[in-house]
């Protein structure tokens, strides 16, 4: 079902490596889960009702939290009606939390209890978290600029906290330098394990809504949540629960918006799109292990691209707050999108909110 997408040489029935060791391509689902609504188990909270759909084996076992099944709640913005889907109510504040119980599961599946993981803080608190439920000893690689309270909340958990100087990118290197002397490597990047999960909030948005959205905004980084997102409601539209996908607004910082600046531009757009600072410190990816993927999910028409300044991610941040919404900056990046599209949007939109404003000092 995972093999290698540069040779497709299939992932190892043993061990859990982050590339292919055959030609170090990246892995990914050479045959996606298949949706089928007779077989949802209501009895099961949040994403587990979809645990026939989420790549686990019959022997894998359930690390949970009660993630999932987050609010979907309509407001007034723009002079339009549009829902809110809170995953910032998710167990450790993110969206991440669709993702992190799955790959914990996988590689306590292998029999690994030590693990890696690299983050801007999310993914990390979420993995810690994860971890801990599911008794693995975790060490996380974050950039000391990383954000204090998602700091915190990945050392409460008992995770081993490793801040790296300089940029995102470097603690990436830092946990893969210590994955390749033989921890697991948890890589919310690397690893597609955590993908079905992300697909799961595609099948309760169709739930919650008893149709499908026309248009869904998100914030993108490495663009996982894009993806997953995607193949969900593919696989919704191919079991004929829906008869069409809506249109995905991935949005990133304009301070690091590599891959709006590719979709936009082409490769002359690398050439001036940087690895800045940015409030967004979530989304801050420059290169993007999966972006190839993801620009070619943008050449099929379902999937656009928009990039947003620095001076509108307070404004946004603030814009959600009076409506009852708290959100870290990195969430808040979908206003300014919202602002630039309103009008141009297939109705029912959806706003996806990926992290609580609890995350953030400032």
């Amino acid at each position: 079902m995972i093999s290698c997408t540069n040779c497709g040489h299939p992932y190892p029935e043993i061990g859990w490596p982050y590339r292919c060791d055959v030609c170090g391509g990246v892995y990914d689902f050479a045959t996606w889960p298949a949706y089928d609504p007779q077989q949802i188990d209501k009895s099961q909270p949040g994403i587990w009702r979809y645990r026939f759909c989420l790549g686990l084996t019959e022997h894998s076992p359930v690390v949970s939290l009660g993630e999932g099944g987050t609010p979907l709640v309509w407001v007034e913005a723009f002079g339009t009606r549009m829902a809110f889907k809170c995953e910032y109510l998710n167990p450790t504040g993110s969206f991440k939390d669709r993702g992190s119980p799955l790959l914990v599961s996988f590689i306590k599946s292998r029999g690994g209890n030590v693990a890696v993981e690299d983050s801007s803080g999310n993914a990390g608190a979420s993995f810690a978290a994860y971890a801990a439920r599911g008794g693995i000893k975790a060490r996380v690689f974050v950039p000391e600029t990383a954000s204090g309270p998602k700091r915190s909340q990945i050392s409460a958990y008992g995770a081993e906290l490793i801040p790296v100087r300089g940029a995102r990118s470097e603690a990436a290197q830092a946990a893969r330098l210590v994955a390749e002397q033989g921890a697991a490597y948890a890589s919310h990047a690397y690893l597609p394990h955590n993908l079905p999960g992300y697909a799961t909030l595609a099948y309760e948005l169709v739930e919650q809504m008893g149709m499908p959205p026309g248009t869904v905004i998100l914030p993108v980084g490495q663009g996982g949540l894009l993806m997953g997102l995607e193949r969900g409601f593919s696989a919704l539209k191919q079991a004929a629960v829906i008869d069409r996908q809506p249109m995905l607004v991935g949005v990133q910082a304009r301070a690091c918006a590599p891959l709006w600046a590719l979709a936009a531009y082409g490769p002359v757009g690398l050439t001036w799109s940087a690895d800045a600072n940015t409030l967004a410190e979530g989304i801050r990816v420059r290169q993007p292990v999966r972006g190839d993927a993801v620009l070619r999910l943008v050449d099929t028409g379902r999937v656009s691209l928009v990039a947003v300044d620095e001076d509108v991610v307070l404004t946004g941040r603030d814009e959600l707050a009076e409506r009852g919404f708290y959100v870290e900056p990195t969430s808040a990046v979908v206003w300014g999108a919202l602002s630039q599209l309103v009008g141009r949007m297939q109705d029912p939109v959806v706003v996806i909110l990926t992290g609580s404003g609890l995350k953030y000092t400032g």
